[in-house]
């Protein structure tokens, strides 16, 4: 069954920057799935922010274009989201999955709070 674990989260002044990682086991071939970081705040859906394909291509939630970027060590298992120039807004608790995800495989997130 895959597992995936998110950290680096924290607390961060705005402006500030953080590196999530996401460490994949058990998933077969990871490299052929895309993957996606999600966040969900507070009274809010769970959203995607950034998707990363089997070839790399990326996209991103508008909400964080310009200042996320969404990498992929394949040969690590591992999903990576620098988030830079950090808000508010960005406060949540963020995950990584595949896209579209599975509900087998959310883990326990990594929570993100930017605050003064």
């Amino acid at each position: 069954q895959a597992q995936l674990v998110e950290s680096g989260g924290g607390v961060v002044q705005p402006g500030g920057s953080l590196r999530l990682s996401c460490a994949a086991s058990g998933i077969t071939f990871f490299n052929i799935y895309t993957m996606g970081w999600y966040r969900q705040a507070p009274g809010k859906q769970r959203e995607l922010v950034a998707a990363i394909s089997c070839g790399g291509g990326t996209n991103y939630a508008d909400s964080v274009k310009g200042r996320f970027t969404i990498s992929r060590d394949n040969a690590k298992n591992t999903v990576y989201l620098q988030m830079n120039s950090l808000k508010p807004e960005d406060t949540a608790v963020y995950y990584c999955n595949t896209n579209p995800f599975s509900n087998k495989n959310w883990g326990q997130g990594t929570q993100v709070t930017v605050s003064s």
